[in-house]
């Protein structure tokens, strides 16, 4: 008789540990995605860096006009 209670005993632990584990692990990974963050951006930075490529351009372009003009025929100095 007394190896019947304790595997009764036995049972009800091990359907006990079933049932918290199977109502815990759930409720532990059910976590909430989270939210996308704001963006960073405006588009002022991409306005920015068009026009830095635009006044590099402007730059090298008067650089190369005047080497020209300098290398020609004329003593401007």
């Amino acid at each position: 008789m007394a190896s019947s209670s304790s595997s009764v005993v036995a049972f009800a632990l091990v359907a006990l540990v079933a049932l918290f584990i199977s109502t815990v692990v759930p409720v532990a990974q059910a976590q909430a995605t989270a939210p996308a963050p704001a963006p960073t951006n405006d588009g002022t930075s991409i306005d920015q860096g068009i026009a830095y490529m635009l006044m590099l351009v402007a730059l090298v372009l008067t650089y190369l006009i005047h080497a020209a003009d300098a290398s020609s025929g004329y003593k401007l100095f």
